[in-house]
């Protein structure tokens, strides 16, 4: 990498401080302002930032969040969110006020023009509690948005007022050895003297007011510094790429099965996180894995990969079993009915897979089998004996997911058997404290039993030989590096591979006949095996390491599974296989201010959606806009009528409808003639960016990201048609007729490439749009060809379609009833039945009420507050309150607990306190 800079430009400042900061391995060459680094801008741009694979960065933004993601975690959402208001509110009113104090003279005006967004900086630091814009450590929102002031904050002559948090934090920014080597090679300690050159070559600051908006809820455009500039080559470029018209080969949405690995081509594997086929998926679920991995796999298609997207249901384990007995069927008829509805509510949210399959087939067993036998073989199993806990009770033992209690590290107070959400440390169950059945609520037994285990620490080193190379060259998420990372720094142990149980894989070693295997070492074989019912040439996918490229989609708690245990089995198998090249996670998605629960009628599931009246392209639109891609989102009905209303309504319909209506009112059906004027190129050059940004996004798996690009081009187009009226040139001369012609002709061709870059999220409108244009299929392979191609499709002379609209409005009384219906809001009835463990038979009631003396009315009502309880912690936990306000909460979930415990005929144990180390 190389990056052009030169003194003086205070832009340069902020990447010479990432780049010192981050310590990114970097050639520096200093330039003057006047060179041209980067070949197809005609006007001097720096800094720029030279990538490795030729492509240039020239947003110093976009640089600085580069540097910082290359080497370390990716931005979080509040950090896109200040680099955003520093980009669209702070840089303009800075512009303006170093043009009045460096080339004006009017030092004494620069408070006024900098009063805002200076207040605002303020506020949103005097409520923060820790040091930095986004958290305990300086992230890149902390080196721009200090760059970008350092001018006028160490500029003693002005006088800024008071604002003793901004000065602050700044002071503490600037202590930093990298902010001060940075400001003496750009500055050189001559203050504001010495950005006059680089001041004189900028264009005059328009006077504006600078508005006090607070960073939005979305992130940025991709280098978004305020708006863009557009050169005259730019313009000419986008012109001539835009005359090439379509390629001669037609799009076809038709697939020949079966799909296997091609030389020459880009061979892609997509598995989304296999669901638990007991559970109706909600929207969490939906966006976390399937529905992402969705919309990457019809990007890619439309790329022309080579793509084979799988999934299928999970369907052995405990949780099966339980929910087999809870509906009296059969474990294998509770697989049927709930894969039935598994391909039901994917088929509806429109899930393009090219096979969906399930776990319970002679395949799975085929396969795990051969896995474990080679592992045997190669000396990477052990025999332990384990220690379990069993529920008398319910005379089993207990899957981890079937005990609750409080974690020994953390003391959160309702940590699984497996692992505790809250700290994410994996734990054995009999490690917790108060232990219960999520069954039956009583304590369950510790007995043993043995078992074997994979060795993972003979695999280690293996493991993390694969892991360097795979998450360098691979496009792994920030919290996938970061939790496998973790994993690894606390040393591996070996996991138990086997578990008392029926339902599921048998063991095949005569030692262990009665036992199958654990769910988390058999469910990721599932990927093979389903591919392996799609074709039995399974292995072209899946152990052809070179050829093939796998992607896997899942939510953060799979994370572990599919970076450690998973590939230390096949590693281990030593058979070739394919590893995980890019491992893509979300965090959680809530459900409003709380968690979604089945139970208890909280939050929207699949099954429910299509009830709704919404269409699945607005659910899959919504979803797709509040991705959780850095940190914990919250599906919100208010929000979601927002967006509609706002961006699809709004902006995206409007602009299309607008333009078809043009054509259809004004120039009977048919595109006029185009005669491009230099405002027509500009703006096919603005569109021809966006274009390129939603690719570069698209390819790491941006895909919240690169959906904001979608609707900047029809914020554009929208743009174009109201400063160039057509419906009011089109009553004037020859002239302005020709004129209006040209706007018209111009926005529905932008319709056009909307609905190619809308496939991926929303088919069905993407459908409709090209439908309504009549627009050829063509035009779909063209416009994602290489870094984007914008070309004229339909062009003059075209007949289009009926144009009508794509969307409707949510009013505010549908909302509010939707809302109640998914709020929790259910009858009596209901709500009796809806406590989150099963209850126990009526018989076994009565028997523990006889012999202890409980009260199983008060322990229904407990079991029920303490559900609700619980939910209002780890609602206060997301809502990041004060720590003061969470310890309060969880002290009355814990006494909750100890009078549920009592009314149970049980005798708790005090409460541990919360927080203590030893």
């Amino acid at each position: 990498m190389k990056l052009f800079v030169s003194e003086g430009n205070p832009h340069c400042l902020k990447v010479l401080a990432a780049l010192e900061e981050t310590r990114v391995q970097c050639d520096v060459q200093y330039v003057n302002h006047e060179e041209r680094v980067v070949p197809f801008l005609s006007r001097p741009t720096l800094p720029a930032l030279l990538l490795p694979g030729g492509l240039h960065l020239f947003s110093s933004n976009a640089i600085c969040r580069y540097m910082f993601e290359v080497s370390g975690p990716e931005s979080s959402e509040l950090c896109n969110q200040w680099l955003e208001w520093e980009a669209t509110h702070l840089q303009p009113a800075l512009l303006q006020a170093l043009h009045m104090a460096v080339l004006q003279g009017k030092g004494s005006e620069v408070p006024k023009v900098l009063q805002g967004p200076l207040n605002y900086l303020d506020q949103s630091l005097s409520k923060g509690i820790t040091p930095y814009l986004t958290g305990e450590a300086i992230s890149v929102a902390d080196i721009v948005l200090w760059a970008a002031l350092y001018p006028v904050l160490s500029e003693s002559s002005l006088a800024l007022g008071e604002c003793k948090f901004v000065m602050a934090w700044f002071n503490s920014v600037a202590g930093k050895d990298s902010c001060k080597s940075a400001a003496q090679k750009v500055l050189q300690g001559k203050g504001l003297q010495s950005i006059k050159s680089y001041m004189q070559k900028q264009p005059v600051p328009q006077s504006s007011q600078c508005r006090e908006t607070r960073p939005c809820n979305s992130s940025p455009a991709e280098g978004d510094e305020g708006e863009r500039v557009v050169s005259e080559e730019e313009m000419e470029a986008a012109a001539f790429t835009w005359r090439k018209g379509l390629n001669a080969c037609t799009f076809t949405t038709d697939r020949q099965h079966p799909i296997l690995p091609q030389e020459g081509k880009r061979n892609i594997l997509v598995t989304s996180a296999l669901p638990y086929v007991n559970n109706v998926p909600h929207l969490g679920n939906i966006i976390g894995c399937v529905l992402s991995a969705d919309v990457f796999s019809r990007y890619g298609r439309l790329r022309n990969w080579n793509l084979l997207f799988i999934c299928g249901t999970d369907e052995y384990g405990t949780a099966t079993e339980n929910k087999a007995r809870e509906e009296g069927l059969t474990p294998q008829q509770i697989c049927d009915k709930y894969h039935a509805i598994h391909s039901s509510i994917y088929k509806w949210f429109q899930i393009d897979f090219d096979f969906f399959g399930r776990t319970t087939t002679e395949k799975q067993t085929e396969i795990a089998q051969n896995i474990f036998w080679r592992l045997h073989e190669y000396g990477f199993l052990v025999e332990d004996i384990v220690e379990q806990l069993r529920c008398e009770n319910c005379k089993r033992f207990l899957a981890d997911r079937f005990v609750e209690g409080t974690c020994p590290h953390c003391s959160y107070p309702e940590a699984r058997g497996d692992q505790c959400d809250k700290c994410g440390r994996l734990i054995n169950a009999v490690e917790l404290r108060e232990p219960q059945c999520k069954v039956c609520r009583q304590t369950p037994v510790i007995r043993s039993s043995k078992h074997l285990f994979l060795d993972l620490p003979k695999l280690e080193t293996q493991l993390e030989q694969w892991l360097d190379k795979s998450t360098s060259a691979g496009d792994w998420t920030a919290n996938a590096k970061q939790i496998t990372r973790s994993w690894l720094r606390d040393g591996l142990k070996p996991r138990c591979i086997t578990r008392d149980l029926q339902w599921g894989t048998p063991v095949p070693h005569p030692d262990f006949k009665e036992k199958v295997f654990y769910v988390w070492f058999d469910a990721p074989i599932g990927y093979l095996s389903i591919t392996a019912n799609y074709t039995d040439k399974w292995e072209k996918w899946w152990k052809n390491p070179d050829q093939v490229e796998l992607y896997n989609f899942m939510a953060k708690d799979n994370v572990p599974f599919h970076s450690v245990v998973f590939p230390c089995s096949l590693l281990g198998a030593q058979d070739n296989y394919t590893l995980v090249n890019h491992l893509v996670a979300t965090e959680y998605l809530n459900y409003e201010d709380t968690k979604f629960s089945k139970s208890r009628g909280v939050g929207v599931f699949g099954d429910m959606a299509k009830d709704t009246g919404i269409p699945s392209d607005v659910w899959r639109f919504y979803l797709l806009y509040v991705r959780p891609e850095g940190q914990d989102s919250a599906f919100s009905w208010a929000d979601m009528a927002l967006k509609n209303n706002s961006e699809l309504l709004n902006n995206l319909g409007n602009f299309i409808n607008r333009a078809g209506m043009f054509v259809t009112k004004f120039f009977e059906g048919c595109v006029p003639a185009m005669e491009l004027q230099q405002e027509d190129k500009k703006l096919l050059a603005l569109v021809g960016w966006e274009l390129q940004q939603y690719i570069q996004l698209m390819d790491k798996v941006k895909i919240r990201d690169a959906l904001k690009h979608i609707l900047n081009i029809s914020r554009h187009g929208n743009q174009y048609i109201q400063v160039n009226e057509p419906w009011k040139k089109i009553k004037g001369g020859d002239a302005e007729r020709q004129r209006a012609g040209t706007v018209t002709g111009v926005s529905v061709n932008i319709a056009c490439l909307l609905s190619v870059m809308l496939l991926p999220y929303m088919p069905t409108v993407s459908q409709t749009i090209r439908d309504q244009f009549n627009a050829p299929n063509s035009c779909i392979n063209t416009m994602l060809q290489g870094t984007g191609t914008f070309v004229c499709v339909l062009s003059a002379g075209h007949r289009i379609g009926t144009v009508s609209p794509l969307f409707q409005k949510l009013e505010v009384d549908q909302i509010e009833a939707l809302k109640k219906r998914f709020g929790g809001q259910q009858t009596s009835a209901q709500s009796a039945a809806s406590t989150e463990p099963a209850a126990m038979p009526a018989s076994a009631v009565a028997e523990v009420a006889a012999v202890n003396g409980v009260d199983p009315e008060k322990a229904k009502q407990l079991t029920q507050a303490v559900a609700e309880q619980g939910e209002k912690v780890r609602a206060l936990k997301a809502q990041k309150a004060e720590k003061a306000v969470i310890t309060a909460e969880v002290a009355k979930l814990l006494d909750l607990k100890k009078q549920l415990a009592l009314a149970e005929g049980k005798s708790p144990e005090p409460a541990p306190q919360k927080g203590k180390k030893k």
